[in-house]
């Protein structure tokens, strides 16, 4: 500013060049520009103005700068009201004036500004002593003022917060704990009048002496360590009495220089949210028991993801995965694939907030380590807020299994019998008794060819047979008397209205009582028996017929039973002769064998004397003679089985195959064969017979071995089983010679050669075999034994096999 003052052209001024100046002039401008402190000074008439560095700030980048030389009232127009009557005064009187934090707007920065100076004008003397000018130290205090006004206004704006905050502030100072401070809601906490500021804390609370709360705030004031608690409990005096509140507060130390002075201390009471929540939680534990002791099934479920938070110990077993679901959100829990359709029904619930029930609903669940199909009665209802938002599902289930399989069976029944009253071709009727209303089924309105829906059932009467309506009107009447069994039956004609077409109906009914005797209704059927009446009719007079017949047969019949008489005496005299033969064979018949046998083998001892030939000769009449010795014992057998009557005892079937196994024992040894028998029953019938029965089918599983691809003969297996099968799921193809209601099926399967199943019905037959003598010995009569112990015994016998493959003998055998 200084250069700026010498370079000035000074000449256009009332002033006039530097070198005229007067000193005193020139003395205060040295002050001036040499000085650090923000100066300004206006000079003779004009009041020019001159400043220096420290003021040039204060003009702003776009404004008055540079003003020297200016007149004052120019340069400072836009306040020259305010300032120019300070000059003026100052210059008239002599007396300097002072101004703090004075708003003084003007011109800079391209703009007015609202500026605050502490600023004094005193009066600037000319050489001859006399006032020349206003001399003027400022500095700007905008800064200053502006933040003690935000100050001003952030302490007021504290002050409001203070006093009207929704929580209890409040300050003690002092190791007495003064209360320095406190606001409308501590007042209002501690039920106390605002004349407790200034009293120490423990005498305006004596109820508070001896309890933790003492201890807790002299322990903050003490170590300086801040204390919060949630929830704490108390018993504060209110109205002359001490109330039990809960309270969320903070003890603050307030310091100086590190030393605590005091204590701030924020509250809120919480005794409505702990009670209500306590409330609630009282709330949740009746329901906990509701529904741990409910006599349904029910369980909650809480949240978005539906967690499983509630369960009894119906429920639990209902998802059959034990409590391990509990915490866990039910999509964790139901993964079955089947499960989807619940799973989308809960979040239905809880995103619509309807509530959902179903009736018989079916699922398929493992109970009680059942796996089955069970149906169901449930609800799933869901929970809202205050805010009236869906938090959770109560879902309550009751299984109706036993009452939803009775009412498929009950209506599986009404069908059934609906399809065989179709079937039969049969009408149905029913009487009301308080209204005497009837009602018909189509066939019946047929029949009577009208609907009686809308008439009394003695309106129907007149359409019957003259000779039939009371009679009729009689039974019906009877049928509905208390000490009557209730039952009508009768048969009437009825005449169609229309066509005049006569029918004849058999009709039955039964009475409805109810539990004092009073008859409610009487139901019914009717049958159309015209055909058979006509039939009837037609049938007397063929029987008449016949009987004339039938008496000249029976003169025939008396001739012919002479004649049955005489073949009777000529069975029995047959019977008589196979007994005999039956003796031959076994005596007469294998006496001679034994002597061939026994003369065979002197001739095989004298080896030595015979050719090689001769001895082959023998060994073949010995073979001979064996299987014929073997054809006549199987004979014998067979024989034995067809005129033996049944011996009728309890044989344990387990015992018998047990006994044949050690008769068979060498063989199995010889054969390595492994035979496995499961629990046989016992039933009644010979023991003898059954022996021969399972030897020759465990004798022939022996003998017909298979061989590997090798030509190794596999060792066989054998497996002996039974199961029970109902008389009305026999195979088709088995016809037992006793009818019972079940039989037993024991199987008999192994593991041999095998058969084509198109030679069934002649494996059973005797002397029928399926392979060569030479490749399997015996005489094909031992499945035949085997069908005729079967047939003894009231039973069957049949087979399945393929050629390689082994083969099943069942024996069916009545229960």
């Amino acid at each position: 500013m200084g250069e700026l003052t010498r370079n000035h052209d000074w000449s256009k001024t009332a002033l006039g060049t530097a070198d005229r100046w007067p000193q005193s002039l020139k003395t205060i401008l040295g002050i001036i520009l040499h000085s650090a402190f923000p100066m300004l000074l206006f000079w003779g008439e004009d009041l020019i103005c001159f400043y220096n560095d420290a003021f040039r700030p204060s003009l702003g980048e776009n404004g008055k700068h540079p003003g020297q030389g200016r007149k004052g009232h120019e340069m400072w127009a836009e306040i020259w009201d305010f300032i120019g009557p300070l000059i003026n005064q100052v210059m008239n009187t002599g007396e300097p004036v002072f101004f703090q934090n004075q708003l003084v707007p003007f011109y800079r920065n391209g703009q007015i500004e609202d500026i605050y100076w502490t600023f004094s004008y005193s009066p600037a003397y000319g050489d001859s002593g006399h006032i020349n000018g206003v001399f003027v130290t400022c500095t700007e205090t905008t800064s200053a003022v502006l933040n003690q006004q935000k100050l001003q206004v952030s302490e007021a704006r504290y002050r409001l917060i203070f006093e009207q905050a929704p929580v209890a502030i409040g300050t003690m100072r002092g190791e007495d704990l003064i209360i320095e401070t406190a606001n409308a809601k501590v007042l209002e906490i501690l039920d106390k009048p605002p004349s407790i500021i200034g009293q120490p804390w423990f005498q305006v609370l004596p109820e508070l002496v001896g309890e933790p709360a003492e201890t807790i705030i002299k322990n903050v004031y003490r170590t300086g360590v801040s204390f919060t608690v949630s929830e704490f409990g108390a018993l504060l005096r209110k109205n002359g009495k001490l109330v039990q509140g809960y309270y969320t507060f903070s003890y603050l130390p307030l310091t100086e220089n590190e030393v605590t002075t005091g204590i701030l201390q924020v509250a809120v009471e919480v005794t409505d949210q702990v009670v209500a929540r306590q409330k609630v939680a009282e709330s949740e534990a009746k329901l906990n028991a509701l529904i741990e002791q409910a006599p349904v099934a029910m369980a909650l479920f809480v949240g978005s993801d539906l967690v499983i938070e509630l369960a009894n110990e119906l429920m639990i077993n209902y998802f059959g995965k034990g409590r391990s679901i509990l915490g866990k959100p039910v999509r964790q829990v139901l993964t079955n694939p089947g499960d989807q359709f619940a799973l989308q029904l809960l979040d239905q619930v809880f995103t619509t907030g309807v509530a959902y029930e179903a009736k018989g609903a079916a699922a398929d669940l493992t109970i009680d380590g059942v796996f089955g199909r069970y149906y169901f009665d449930f609800s799933l209802k869901p929970l809202v807020n205050t805010a009236g938002e869906v938090y959770a599902i109560l879902e309550t289930a009751v299984e109706v299994t036993a009452q939803v399989l009775a009412r498929q069976q009950l209506e599986e029944t009404e069908a059934g019998l609906r399809g065989a009253v179709e079937m039969a071709q049969l009408g149905t009727w029913s009487i009301d008794v308080a209204t005497n209303g009837l009602t018909y089924s189509d066939r019946m309105i047929e029949w009577f060819g009208n609907d009686p829906g809308a008439h009394d059932y003695n309106q129907v009467i007149p359409i019957l047979l003259a000779e039939d309506q009371d009679r009729l009107a009689a039974a019906v009447a009877q049928a509905l008397l208390p000490e009557s069994d209730g039952i009508y039956e009768q048969t009437y004609t009825v005449i169609h209205p229309k066509t005049g077409q006569k029918r004849v109906l058999h009709a039955h009914g039964k009475t409805v009582f109810d539990a004092s005797g009073k008859a409610i209704r009487l139901n019914g059927t009717a049958r159309d028996i015209t055909l058979q009446r006509e039939l009837q009719t037609a049938l007397e007079h063929e029987v008449q017929q016949r009987t004339e017949e039938l008496a000249t047969a029976n003169k025939e019949l008396e001739a012919n039973n002479e004649e049955l008489e005489e073949a009777n005496r000529l069975l029995l005299r047959s019977n008589d002769n196979l007994q005999t033969f039956a003796y031959v064979a076994s005596h007469d018949l294998q006496e001679p064998l034994r002597k061939i046998q026994q003369f065979g083998n002197l001739l095989t001892a004298r080896q030595t004397s015979l050719s090689a030939d001769e001895l082959i000769y023998i060994e073949r009449m010995q073979s001979a003679a064996s299987r014929m010795a073997t054809l006549i014992r199987d004979l014998l057998n067979f024989s034995h089985l067809s005129t033996q009557r049944d011996a009728t005892r309890l044989v344990p079937l387990n015992e018998v195959v047990d006994d044949v196994l050690n008769t068979l024992e060498l063989v199995m040894d010889e054969t390595k064969a492994e035979v496995k028998v499961d629990p046989l029953p016992t039933i009644q019938g010979d023991a003898s017979q059954l022996a021969q029965l399972f030897q020759n089918l465990l004798g022939n599983a022996l003998k017909f071995r298979r061989s590997d691809r090798t030509g190794v003969p596999v060792d066989p297996i054998i497996r002996i089983t039974t199961e029970m099968v109902e008389g009305n799921e026999l195979p088709s193809g088995v016809k037992p010679t006793r009818t019972a209601k079940a039989y037993y099926r024991i199987n008999v399967i192994d593991n041999g050669v095998g058969f084509d199943e198109k030679y069934l019905d002649r494996i059973f037959q005797v002397f029928q075999r399926l392979h060569g003598k030479h490749e399997f010995s015996g005489t094909g009569i031992g499945l035949a034994i085997c069908e005729r112990v079967v047939v003894n015994h009231g039973g069957a016998i049949t087979a399945s096999s393929q050629p390689g493959q082994g083969a099943t003998f069942s024996i069916y055998l009545p229960v």
